[in-house]
């Protein structure tokens, strides 16, 4: 199996996560942008809201599989 065939695979068998991740990433990125940026916020918090963003994604996937477990 080459590279590209076991690749092809990964894609083939997660697209639906790899493009909800994509999502939230793109989401996240622009939501903080417009905001920090917009505001004129200190760049610490820029970043600290960026890196926030890792906690937001497991909190909110998280909550998504709590949701769908009690359905």
């Amino acid at each position: 199996m080459s590279a590209l065939d076991a690749v092809r695979d990964h894609v083939v068998e997660h697209h639906d996560g790899m493009l909800f991740d994509l999502v939230f990433a793109i989401a996240w990125v622009v939501l903080v942008t417009v905001l920090f940026r917009g505001f004129g916020a200190p760049d610490i918090a820029y970043y600290l809201a960026m890196a926030g963003g890792v906690v937001a994604y497991y909190g909110f996937t998280y909550s998504l599989a709590l949701a769908r477990e009690s359905e």
